[in-house]
């Protein structure tokens, strides 16, 4: 990658938050979310108190919500699940709007747009601050199995180079009077979808036998710091990343306690 190479998810910034050390973000976000998961759905005021934190984060960062919320429209498929389950669970039923509605469905619902929406800001909070070089590093001083790591960084890598070839090939379509839109040409879409496979998947191949020509032994290189590799993370970013992660595990053993 490229000394300056950033995902499309990547805000750039000079804060605290871009500057903290990859791996600190990864652990941070890993504990976050457990704890966002763990708690009861029944109750509501934790996930008020989450959701304060990760908006203190946007602020520490200077994440603008008009660059946020867009992207937090990832999870719009996944909640399709979340509407239905108030009319199709069964047991105790209230009336809401001439409508009778499950009431163990609509807490099952409410827990999955809600633990659904906190996870994916976090998830975008890290992403925004962490570049698509850390990343791969990060992991890998987290001693994270090698293979996942380059799946991850080719994953990274190439999603761009994917994507570009992807909007070639439609265009090459409509280019000879294709229209992507009807039906009848479900077939040359599937046909298409099947060959951009098969060239990712050379692609792949010729890619991971250029790495092994050049000495890649299945761990990561550690730049040296100042050249694009950040510093390690300090004991003083380890403790205070451990503040508002603490907190939400905080949160979440308090619910179970009053729940």
């Amino acid at each position: 990658m490229g000394g300056g190479h950033a995902h499309p998810l990547y805000h750039h910034g000079d804060s605290v938050l871009h500057s903290t050390a990859p791996e600190v973000k990864i652990v941070a976000l890993v504990v976050f979310v457990l704890a966002v998961v763990a708690t009861p759905r029944e109750l509501f005021w934790p996930f008020a108190v989450y959701a304060l934190i990760i908006v203190a984060m946007w602020r520490l960062a200077r994440i603008p919500l008009a660059w946020v919320l867009p992207r937090m429209l990832i999870e719009a498929p996944f909640l399709v699940l979340a509407v239905l389950l108030p009319f199709a669970e069964g047991g105790e039923r209230i009336r809401f709007a001439g409508v009778h509605l499950s009431v163990s469905g609509l807490y099952a619902a409410w827990g999955i747009v809600v633990k659904g929406t906190l996870g994916v800001a976090a998830s975008l909070t890290v992403a925004a601050t962490t570049t698509a070089r850390e990343l791969p590093l990060a992991l890998s001083r987290l001693r994270v199995p090698g293979t996942v790591i380059s799946m991850i960084t080719l994953m990274i890598r190439y999603i761009d180079v994917l994507t570009t070839e992807a909007n070639r090939m439609r265009m090459a379509r409509i280019s000879r009077g294709d229209s992507p839109r009807g039906l009848h040409q479900a077939g040359a879409l599937a046909k298409g979808v099947g060959a951009l496979f098969l060239r990712s998947y050379e692609r792949g191949e010729r890619v991971y036998l250029a790495m092994l020509s050049r000495g890649y032994d299945g761990r990561i290189p550690e730049l040296a710091v100042g050249t694009g590799s950040p510093a390690a993370a300090t004991a003083r970013q380890w403790m205070v990343a451990a503040l508002p992660v603490s907190t939400a595990v905080v949160v979440a053993v308090t619910s179970w306690a009053l729940r």
